[in-house]
């Protein structure tokens, strides 16, 4: 039986279990580090559990997040300089995703109706260059609005929508949006040039965003608060800002894959 190292308290501490485990592969300090980064599952968990389906427990998606974290753990090279918890975060998200996934308890109703909203936002706000009213976009897909908002809260309560999740979460081996990082020693100026102009585009699309969308989008990803939070700060229900997420996050891939905003 390995003997257990208790959890480090220092920076300089994990940095030793780190280089320990990089070096000879020693189970005892791997052991280490899940214990040490263990919080961050249960925090991808309860962010990912708010409006799942009853029948889904916290503990379930827990167990399914600690292989990503060990996945996490076991291929993370330090040599590239990136933070630990953001490369982690999208493998657990990812671990959890393939699971849930594999239960098959999403209805293709359900993603049938996420592919047709995000299909009628591109049509529609490619044609109007700007972004669009919860009305327009019903009266476009002959809904009632009330019929529409139910349907971006269902798709949001269950994780279809989000921007920091695995580029392709069906593979628990896709890159995620740390990996496309460069390496800080290296110089690629070409890599460099596309980099900086994703960014520049991912940033565009979200100044054009109206400014209520532009809110929720900044202080859910980059505030991180939670959308209970987000939902106190705006004065609406959680639920409301869940389709109002939805939503923004649709237009915002839609605008990464066209440029539907720009003019000749």
């Amino acid at each position: 039986m390995s003997e257990v190292i208790p959890e480090p308290e220092t920076d300089e501490a994990i940095q030793g279990l780190w280089h320990r485990f990089k070096k000879t592969d020693e189970p005892a300090a791997r052991e280490g580090l899940i214990l040490h980064y263990s919080p961050l599952v249960k925090f991808v968990a309860g962010r990912m559990g708010v409006g799942l389906p009853r029948n889904v427990e916290q503990a379930d998606l827990v167990s399914y997040g600690i292989f990503g974290l060990i996945d996490a753990i076991d291929k993370f090279d330090l040599e590239r300089g990136f933070k630990f918890e953001t490369y982690a975060v999208n493998r657990i998200k990812g671990a959890i995703l393939d699971e849930l996934r594999a239960l098959d308890w999403v209805p293709r109703s359900v993603r049938a109706r996420a592919r047709e909203i995000q299909r009628s936002l591109a049509e529609l706000e490619h044609g109007l260059k700007r972004s669009v009213t919860d009305e327009e976009l019903a009266t476009h897909m002959n809904l009632p609005v009330d019929t529409l908002q139910d349907q971006l809260a269902e798709i949001s309560a269950l994780g279809l929508v989000a921007l920091d999740e695995l580029l392709n979460a069906s593979e628990r081996d896709s890159a995620s949006v740390g990996d496309l990082l460069p390496d800080p020693r290296a110089s690629d100026p070409v890599a460099e040039y596309e980099l900086d102009e994703t960014r520049k585009a991912l940033a565009d699309a979200i100044n054009r965003l109206n400014e209520r969308d532009r809110l929720v989008v900044t202080l859910y990803y980059y505030e991180g608060l939670t959308l209970a939070e987000i939902g106190n700060v705006l004065g609406v229900t959680e639920s409301r800002v869940c389709q109002i997420h939805t939503k923004s996050v649709m237009s915002l891939r839609n605008r990464m894959i066209e440029p539907i905003f720009k003019t000749s």
